[in-house]
C-alpha cells in the first residue's frame, strides 16, 4: 500500500499556504526525501475574496473558483484535499460536493483537539479574523461541547486585523506580532483557559507568541492531521 497524496487549496493567502507546507514537512518522520508526504498544492491567490462575499455582500462566490481548483487537483490523483484558511471552510460543503474525495475539515480538528486535550475548559481565547468570529464558525461547534468562545476587545481585534492584512503583503515586522500579543494578553485577561489561533495568517507568525495559557494552533492540527492520513496505509 502506498502512502496517501494530499492536494492542498491554498493561496488564501500565499504565505500561509507555504506555513502550512512547512510545518507538514516538519511533522513528518523522515530520514530522507522519499519519506517525506507527497503534495500537490494549487497556490491560487485569485480566488474571489471570502470578505467581500460574507461580509461586504458585494462580492463574488469564491465557490465556483473553490471547486474548480478541488476538481483539478482531484483529477491530478491526489487521495484527500486540504484547505488552509478557515473563513473559505464557510463553503466546506460546496466544495465536498464538487469532488468524491475526502477533504479535511480544519474547524472540525481543531474542535476536537482542544477538547480532547484541555477538558473541562469552558472559556476558549479566539484569534481569529473578523469574518471568523462573526460567521461563527467555530462558536457553533465549540457551543455543542458547552466552550464558550471569547473574542479580543474591540481595539485589540482591530490590531488583529491590520496585522493580517499586513501579513498578506508578506512586508511586515514585528510590529504584527507585538498586535498579536497585546491581543492575546487581552484574552487572558477577559478569562480565556486556552487559547486558539484560528487564522492562518496569524498562524505564521503564532510561534513567537507567549501566554501563561496553552495556545493552539488550527494550522499546526491540519498538518498534523495531513501526515496522520497520509501515512496511514492501512
Amino acid at each position: 500500500m502506498r502512502e496517501k497524496i494530499v492536494g492542498i487549496i491554498g493561496g488564501m493567502g500565499p504565505e500561509a499556504t507555504v506555513d502550512l507546507m512547512a510545518r507538514i514537512i516538519k511533522a513528518t518522520p523522515a530520514l530522507d526525501d522519499v519519506d517525506h508526504i507527497r503534495m500537490l498544492v494549487d497556490n491560487n491567490p485569485k480566488v474571489p475574496s471570502r470578505i467581500k462575499a460574507l461580509l461586504e455582500g458585494d462580492g463574488e462566490s469564491p465557490i465556483p473558483c473553490l471547486q474548480d481548483m478541488a476538481r483539478r487537483l482531484a483529477a491530478w490523483g491526489v487521495d484527500f484535499l486540504a484547505m488552509p484558511c478557515n473563513t473559505a471552510h464557510y463553503y466546506y460543503r460546496d466544495i465536498q460536493e464538487a469532488v468524491t474525495i475526502p477533504i479535511l475539515n480544519m474547524i472540525d480538528l481543531a474542535v476536537q483537539k482542544v477538547i480532547t486535550q484541555t477538558p473541562g475548559v469552558k472559556d476558549l481565547g479566539l484569534l481569529a479574523s473578523t469574518a471568523v468570529l462573526n460567521l461563527k464558525l467555530y462558536k457553533k461547534r465549540f457551543a455543542e461541547s458547552g466552550v464558550a468562545l471569547v473574542p479580543p476587545d474591540d481595539n485589540y481585534q482591530k490590531g488583529i486585523m491590520n496585522a493580517i492584512k499586513r501579513i498578506k503583503t508578506s512586508r511586515y515586522g514585528s510590529e504584527v506580532v507585538e498586535a498579536v500579543q497585546a491581543a492575546a494578553d487581552n484574552l487572558v485577561e477577559l478569562g480565556s483557559e486556552a487559547l486558539l489561533v484560528a487564522c492562518t495568517e496569524i498562524s505564521i507568525v503564532g510561534q513567537e507568541i507567549r501566554s501563561t495559557v496553552r495556545i493552539f494552533d488550527a494550522t499546526q492540527i491540519l498538518a498534523e492531521a495531513i501526515v496522520k492520513k497520509a501515512r496511514d496505509v492501512h
